[in-house]
């Protein structure tokens, strides 16, 4: 990593607590004005306190989301409509990918929208994703169990070329990226997956 886009990464975590500690302080505000409108009024109705309580609620949640957020961006995770993704820097084979990303909380990715393929894409190398028939072949299944609905396969693909291709992959060949069959114990790059705060 170079110093610069060190410095530029130093700078956003800087922003991102600065930000955090504001949204605390402007919950805090809020939590006491309103508690101080309640209760000054006299009024004590359970619609207000449910108002308050959500609001608490919802302060909390933000909370982790900013600190969940932050504290994956430190390990090398990728933000992304509402998950979390890790692009790995060194290849393997299918099974040990899976593996890595077992150990990390999370699991191959699982592919639901042309977004999530683009970003995917984006990434410009060869990447595992958790799409196997290794099970039953021509039966597609993702990591998690459900079978394939909507796929990219690139032209002619799965083609289970010498009956030996049973794991799936984002291809990057001619920066056209569509998914390929290949060998599961082919080294590649791959890409870890899981569930961030909704």
């Amino acid at each position: 990593m170079t110093p610069d886009a060190s410095s530029k990464k130093e700078k956003l975590f800087g922003l991102v607590v600065v930000s955090f500690g504001l949204l605390c302080v402007l919950q805090a505000a809020l939590n006491i004005s309103l508690r101080l409108a309640l209760y000054s009024s006299g009024a004590n109705t359970p619609d207000l306190e449910a108002v308050i309580k959500n609001l608490t609620e919802e302060g909390e949640d933000l909370n982790w989301k900013l600190s969940t957020c932050a504290n994956n961006s430190q390990l090398g995770w990728v933000y992304f409509n509402h998950r979390f993704y890790y692009i790995s820097s060194i290849v393997k084979s299918w099974q040990e990918s899976r593996d890595d990303c077992l150990q990390r909380g999370a699991d191959l990715m699982i592919i639901n929208s042309k977004e999530e393929q683009e970003f995917g894409s984006q990434f410009n190398r060869d990447t595992w994703i958790g799409l196997t028939d290794s099970e039953t072949e021509g039966k597609w299944k993702w990591v998690d169990g459900t079978a394939l609905g909507t796929s990219y396969w690139g032209p002619g693909e799965p083609n289970h070329a010498n009956s030996a291709e049973d794991c799936a992959e984002i291809w990057n060949l001619q920066k056209v990226n569509h998914w390929n069959d290949i060998p599961c114990k082919k080294q590649n790059h791959w890409i870890c997956e899981k569930v961030g705060p909704a």
